[in-house]
């Protein structure tokens, strides 16, 4: 088979059907990026390469979510030790169920492999998403930046490939590990086909309605923590009071950094114009926003998503923006331009006057807006589920 994926030529040789093995535990148990990237690729290798069985290693079940499909294959712990120790059988003793299973590749899909699994005949391949936790560890536990930092170096020099969902992540992992550049490869993710698909206006006035949105207004997606720079939205808000009074609808929670950013808005009368989601009780009930199904809607009907981030190994929002024909604010700093392309509109995340004007032109100028709908979707285009499964496929077949 043969796929044009960002403009180079890749082959997919198919040599044998194969028993791939996937750590699952955030396919199973996380809403946030490290979730969607690990559902999204299960799912996308079992639908264009369905000859392969696929086993997912969970070490605790979940009521959350379900991953279904006819060679798709959910592995839990059992013995009792196992089943007492959960994180110990997905770090360790997994193996043994690996060799039970005959499983010919294991994928780490966050960070992470089994320790010893190098020792085995099981090829392995360690996906790194960023290296955020060594670029700000100010913004981490010190105990948290010391487990993270064995893991991931002992998964990047012991797994047998490494790929990074970045070119910055892959600078990144050279310059951290020292690692040799031919063991990582750039494998860009995409996201969930729902936002592909254009929504009804009616199915969005219903979506609107239900969450009590406003006519118009700005979406910010991700947790709400420092490194997501949501108070310098609300900075650019407060320069824009006077002219622009479109709210920001935020959707994601956060704990100290969010407590910050309500003093902030509450100290500037800004109040109600941020909305919180999180805070909403009936949204936090609604079957459709807790599995995001309704999550293409909310994006169809934003003005812009604003996306300032400090640094990402990515930045998938930006990516369901494009597909949503949504226009993209975000930062001209590491991996963002990446994501976003020619169409987006780039800032200093750390200058609210930029973002001030970036909401102002993208909501006032329509001709300007509908270009960057166009050229966005362009370039999400480069990201369809098909090119990227096909690409981590062809790393396995090369091990």
């Amino acid at each position: 088979m043969i796929y044009n994926c960002f403009n180079t030529i890749i082959f997919v040789v198919q040599f044998k059907n194969m028993n791939i093995g996937f750590d699952a535990k955030r396919a199973f148990h996380n809403n946030t990026g490290l979730g969607n990237y690990s559902r999204t690729l299960i799912h996308s290798l079992h639908d264009f390469f369905p000859e392969n069985n696929y086993y997912l290693f969970n070490p605790k079940k979940s009521n959350r979510y379900q991953i279904i499909g006819k060679n798709i294959h959910e592995i839990l712990p059992t013995a009792f030790l196992d089943t007492l120790f959960p994180s110990l059988w997905r770090s360790h003793r997994v193996i043994k169920n690996l060799k039970t299973l005959n499983i010919n590749i294991y994928h780490g899909l966050s960070h992470e492999i089994p320790v010893g699994i190098e020792k085995t005949n099981i090829k392995s391949v360690v996906t790194i998403h960023d290296l955020i936790i060594f670029r700000h560890p100010e913004h981490y536990k010190k105990i948290d930046v010391r487990i993270h930092e064995k893991k991931i170096k002992y998964a990047c020099e012991n797994a047998d490939h490494i790929i990074a969902i970045s070119e910055q992540t892959k600078t990144d992992i050279i310059n951290f590990f020292n690692i040799d550049e031919k063991k990582i490869t750039v494998c860009y993710q995409s996201c969930d086909k729902k936002f592909e698909q254009k929504i009804s206006v009616q199915e969005i006035n219903l979506v609107k309605q239900k969450l009590n949105l406003p006519e118009n207004y700005f979406l910010y997606v991700g947790s709400i923590t420092e490194r997501k720079n949501l108070l310098t939205i609300c900075k650019a808000m407060l320069i824009n009071k006077d002219e622009l009074n479109i709210p920001l609808v935020v959707i994601g929670n956060g704990k100290k950094y969010k407590a910050e950013v309500k003093n902030f808005l509450q100290q500037n009368n800004l109040t109600n114009a941020v909305i919180f989601l999180s805070d909403n009780k009936l949204a936090n009930t609604l079957p459709d926003y807790i599995s995001g199904d309704c999550f293409p809607a909310i994006y169809q009907a934003a003005t812009a998503l604003v996306y300032p981030s400090l640094f990402e190994g990515f930045g998938i929002p930006i990516l369901e923006a494009l597909w949503s024909e949504t226009p993209v604010i975000t930062s001209n700093t590491s991996c963002l331009p990446e994501a976003g392309g020619k169409g987006s509109y780039y800032v200093d995340p750390l200058n609210p006057e930029q973002i001030a004007i970036g909401m102002k032109k993208i909501f006032h100028d329509k001709l300007f807006s509908d270009e960057m709908k166009r050229k966005g979707k362009i370039h999400a285009m480069n990201y369809t589920q098909e090119k990227c499964a096909s690409s981590v496929m062809n790393i396995y077949n090369k091990l």
